[in-house]
This record gives structure tokens, C-alpha cells and sequence, in this order.
């Protein structure tokens, strides 16, 4: 199995660079920073392994007439449309059926086939491994594959031009592709990571627990985008090695941070996306002048419970 290194991360930000939006970092605080990903194309960081997964199969010849398809949440299978739209192949994204209608109308919007299989993302993924079985179509994942976590790393170089003297990157960990990629750069560069996950969705701080990866239960306000039954192999050994904090944190702190988002900044963002954010001050207090960039993932949502009446 191949472990995800910094080379895949550079490889990676030489495909991506022209055809992803560079992240905008803004400043948030006197050691805060917020990488505001969720302004990327599709509305999160998922558009980086998207393109970088079909870039490299172009590069070696791999992409099959019959597209590309994807088991996802919502918000990678957006980004796998958007990618199949910029390389012209056609892409069949499999969502479970409780998806929000924003993240589907997104999809039909990009012009990719839909199908709404089941509650839970183990039953869309085995109707997506049907469908690659028997049409021909290559096979994506939302998270478990090391070029889309390399692409996700390529944000950590991005928001070190911006940000001098950065100490740590924060992220949410739903599957681990993003994690996965962030400390594979973080590490090269001598930074640390902190992965945040909800409470009710934990498979990364089971695994670490089991040594293993192992399927959990998921139940969160998050669990659209975070919400996956197992991390990655790679995000297990990311949050194994030196320089990984991995924290917890409730809904209530999830949805406190989404809404002061908003309130605070107008930046509508999906549960999921203020997962990070969350964290701090409650399951990670930073030391002093340690200099942070939260990463502010994902836009995909119905902003229309966060209007106070």
C-alpha cells in the first residue's frame, strides 16, 4: 500500500495549480488565521483531490469512456462532477438518500448522473462498487485514496505564504483524506495538526484507540460531511506519528461555532465546516503565541436556520 508522503503533495499542487481557487486566509484573531476553503469551487477543499485524481489518470492514460464514479455525502461527489465537467467524461455520483437537496441540486447542476441509494454511506459505497463493476466506470473515493488526500494537502503550502511563523493547522476529520494530506505536508514543514472530530462521529479516535482501523457508529449535526463509518489506513498512520493532536468535540460547540460564523463574519458554512473551529478554546487551548490557521471547509448548506428572527 502506498503511504502518502510531501512528494505526492507537490506532485499534487503542480496539477492542481491554474485549475483550483488559492486559498484565502483571513485574519481572525491576534495568532488566528481561517483558511476559508469553503470558497473553493463545489463550496469546499474536496475540489483539490478531485481534480488531482482525474488529472493523474489522464496523465497515465486511465480514464475510462465510461467516466467516473463516486459514493459521497455530497460535498466530494460535488467536487468529482465539477472535475468530470473540466476533463469532459461523465461522472454517476451515488448519494445517500437523506443527502441535503442543496448538495443534489448542486450535483444535477454540474451535470452529473444521480442516484440516492440508502441511509448511510456504507450502502451508497457498495451501489457505487456495483456500478464500477459493471459499467466500466473508474472508481473514486470521497477520501480513502492517496491522490485525493495529496490533493487536499496542497492548502498547507498555500496558507503558509500567508501565514509567517505558522505553528499549527487545524482541521475536522470526517473520513481522514483531509488529515491525511494536511499532516503529510505539516510534517515536512515541522508544524503540528490538530484533528477535530464530533463526538458522535468518531472513527479516527476509535481507531487510534483500537490500533486499528474499525467501524463506528455515526450520529451528528455534522454527520452529512463527517460522518463516516472509517478513517483512511493513511489517516490512521498520519494520527499516529509525531506532530498529531487528535480532539473531540459536541454538537453544541459545533453549532456555537457555525453560528458565530455568521454572526460574526457572515460566512455561511455547513456544520462540517465549522467543526475545526469548534475546537478551540474548549477541546484545544493553543499555547501562547502559538500562531493557528483553522480550516473553514465546506459551504454546502441551507444558511437559512442561521438568520436570527
Amino acid at each position: 500500500m502506498h503511504r502518502l508522503t510531501y512528494d505526492d503533495v507537490e506532485r499534487a499542487a503542480g496539477r492542481v495549480a491554474g485549475h483550483v481557487r488559492p486559498v484565502i486566509v483571513g485574519r481572525a484573531g491576534p495568532n488566528l488565521w481561517l483558511a476559508l476553503e469553503h470558497m473553493q469551487h463545489t463550496g469546499s477543499f474536496k475540489a483539490r483531490g478531485a481534480h488531482n485524481f482525474l488529472a493523474a489518470h489522464r496523465e497515465a492514460g486511465t480514464l475510462p469512456e465510461a467516466g467516473v464514479t463516486i459514493a459521497s455525502g455530497g460535498n466530494a461527489g460535488l467536487a468529482c462532477a465539477w472535475a468530470a465537467r473540466q476533463e469532459g467524461i461523465p461522472a454517476t455520483v451515488f448519494l445517500p438518500e437523506n443527502v441535503p437537496h442543496v448538495k443534489v441540486a448542486g450535483l444535477r447542476g454540474y451535470g452529473a448522473d444521480v442516484r440516492l441509494v440508502g441511509t448511510e454511506y456504507a450502502q451508497t459505497l457498495a451501489a457505487c462498487e456495483e456500478f464500477a463493476a459493471t459499467t466500466g466506470a473508474l472508481a473514486s473515493h470521497a477520501y480513502d485514496h492517496p491522490l485525493i488526500a495529496a490533493g487536499a494537502g496542497t492548502l498547507v503550502d498555500e496558507i503558509r505564504a500567508t501565514v509567517p511563523g505558522l505553528d499549527t493547522v487545524v482541521v475536522a476529520v470526517g473520513g481522514g483524506g483531509l488529515l491525511a494530506g494536511v499532516a503529510a505536508a505539516t510534517r515536512h514543514h515541522g508544524l503540528r495538526t490538530v484533528a477535530v472530530e464530533p463526538v458522535d462521529c468518531r472513527a479516527l479516535s476509535a481507531a487510534l484507540e483500537a490500533g486499528r482501523v474499525v467501524d463506528v457508529e455515526v450520529d451528528s449535526v455534522a454527520s452529512d460531511a463527517l460522518g463516516a463509518r472509517r478513517v483512511s489506513r493513511d489517516a490512521l498512520a498520519a494520527a499516529q506519528g509525531d506532530g498529531v493532536r487528535c480532539v473531540l468535540v459536541p454538537d453544541t460547540e459545533i453549532v456555537r461555532a457555525r453560528q458565530a460564523l455568521w454572526d460574526d463574519r457572515r460566512l455561511a458554512v455547513e456544520h462540517a465546516g465549522a467543526t475545526a473551529l469548534a475546537a478551540l478554546g474548549t477541546a484545544y487551548v493553543p499555547a501562547d503565541g502559538e500562531r493557528l490557521a483553522v480550516v473553514v471547509c465546506g459551504a454546502n448548506t441551507d444558511p437559512s436556520d442561521l438568520v436570527r428572527r
